[in-house]
């Protein structure tokens, strides 16, 4: 529409702005909003402008810088620190003619799978204010949930996309390990790729062309696609192979609403004409949390030595959250040798895994193991963090296992639960095999679509109409 001249990018931006000062009151999805920048952006772009993207606002997870705006993570620690550049992937935003608008809300330093932070208060799910929005990209899913911003840059260390977007009713992919460069801070991650929540797979998709490929002196990268994905999400994906599983990765109880999603969801692959089969998952009773904590952990770590660099301040107990400065004091009783035997443990317990693509082309599984917790279910500032750390775990137990084998997973919002709350379903991919599992993604929200489905403005604002 920006591009045929039917709307400027102005009025599309000043919808967003007049949307958030209605709504994030009642859902806390924005940490920082840049109005005046925005807008000046939008100015500049007009008709016929070529970039795939000019004229549409989005917002950023305060996970990565963005030049002028505050970085925070999330947490005291760092203050109102302004980074002055923006990161490769907020780069490749800009260069597609996206509007910043603002930074989402995140955990402290992104560790738990709800977004609560002490320093900005809770997010909500705006199709329940009593519920998560997931986390730890909860802001984003709740601004684009709510319909603030038609989409949201997010990141997923552990489940970080794909959680929110279970919750939200969204569709939330992680990529292949390598796929998005994590510059120019780093030269690769081993748990977290970037990516975005969406309402559509076609959305996800070209968003994904736009965000992936190789960046100078990136240490590792995922291979470029034969095509765009955009157009392999366009195409019908064949007559897969998928396997099936309720298996969690850890020990956890699973809701009867999340195995009837799977159910279902095996009903409709088969009528799309897919071979669909129940596997034994190779991951059960394999004993990875200890390393997966200890590797997760160190970059949390990290990221705390970082804001006390930029802030000059060292990280102390009063300037961040009682289960984060746990996990500090954990990672620092480490040795470098044991975390790179953790991720040796990792890796190995990866190649077993993976073998199990060899016979399928997909792996279906549900998205969360419960439907989305209550605000201050689960608590960073609690007696005993841990405890809600592991309560985190049982809540999540299907999605760290794929930043661990660096596969793409997608969330899928396929169905609705009689709670009234999305009800969606995770499918895993091959490595670096983004493409076939967007197609197959595509495929089924044809034939299940979600993208109309919406929270009522009535349950996010809490008003109710007079008639």
């Amino acid at each position: 529409m920006v591009k045929a001249g039917e709307v400027t990018s102005r009025e599309l931006t000043e919808a967003c702005f007049e949307r958030i000062e209605a709504l994030d009151p009642h859902v806390n999805a924005f940490v920082h909003l840049d109005p005046e920048g925005a807008l000046a952006t939008a100015d500049g772009i007009h008709a016929g402008d070529e970039r795939p993207f000019a004229g549409v606002p989005i917002a950023v997870k305060d996970t990565v810088p963005v030049a002028g705006m505050p970085y925070r993570l999330g947490s005291v620690l760092f203050g109102d620190f302004v980074p002055a550049h923006d990161a490769f992937v907020v780069r490749r935003l800009r260069e597609a003619g996206f509007v910043i608008v603002g930074k989402t809300s995140l955990p402290e330093f992104g560790i738990l799978p709800v977004t609560e932070p002490r320093r900005f208060g809770p997010t909500r799910n705006p199709w329940d204010r009593e519920r998560t929005p997931g986390g730890s990209s909860g802001g984003a899913a709740a601004a684009v949930a709510a319909g603030m911003v038609p989409l949201a840059h997010g990141s997923d260390g552990g489940g970080s996309i794909r959680i929110p977007a279970a919750c939200c009713g969204l569709v939330g992919l992680k990529p292949s390990r390598g796929r998005v460069s994590r510059g120019p801070e780093q030269g690769d991650d081993f748990l977290v790729q970037d990516g975005v929540l969406t309402r559509t797979v076609a959305e996800t998709a070209a968003l994904l062309d736009v965000l992936s490929g190789y960046e100078r002196g990136d240490a590792d990268w995922a291979p470029p696609p034969s095509e765009p994905f955009a157009e392999t999400a366009a195409s019908e994906p064949g007559r897969l192979r998928i396997g099936v599983t309720t298996v969690p990765a850890i020990d956890a109880p699973v809701d009867p609403l999340c195995t009837r999603a799977v159910r279902d969801a095996t009903r409709l692959l088969a009528s799309l004409g897919h071979h669909v089969e129940r596997v034994d998952p190779p991951w059960e009773g394999q004993e990875l949390l200890t390393a997966f904590t200890l590797v997760f952990g160190t970059p949390v770590a990290l990221g705390m030595w970082f804001g006390g660099q930029v802030t000059g301040r060292e990280p102390s107990a009063e300037l961040v959250e009682p289960l984060t400065w746990s996990i500090w004091e954990g990672i620092r009783r480490h040795d470098p040798l044991e975390y790179l035997l953790a991720r040796t443990r990792l890796t190995a317990a990866s190649r077993e895994i993976v073998a199990l693509w060899d016979d399928y082309d997909a792996v279906l599984t549900p998205a969360l193991a419960q439907r989305p917790v209550r605000i201050g279910e689960i608590d960073s500032c609690s007696a005993n963090p841990w405890e809600d750390f592991h309560r985190s775990g049982l809540f999540t137990p299907y999605t760290a296992l794929f930043n661990v084998t660096g596969q793409p997973a997608v969330s899928l919002p396929l169905f609705h639960g009689d709670d009234g709350l999305p009800l969606a379903v995770q499918l895993a991919g091959r490595p670096a095999g983004e493409g076939q599992l967007l197609s197959l993604a595509a495929q089924l929200e044809a034939a299940s679509p979600w993208a109309e489905r919406r929270p009522a403005q009535t349950a996010i604002t809490g008003s109710r109409s007079r008639s």
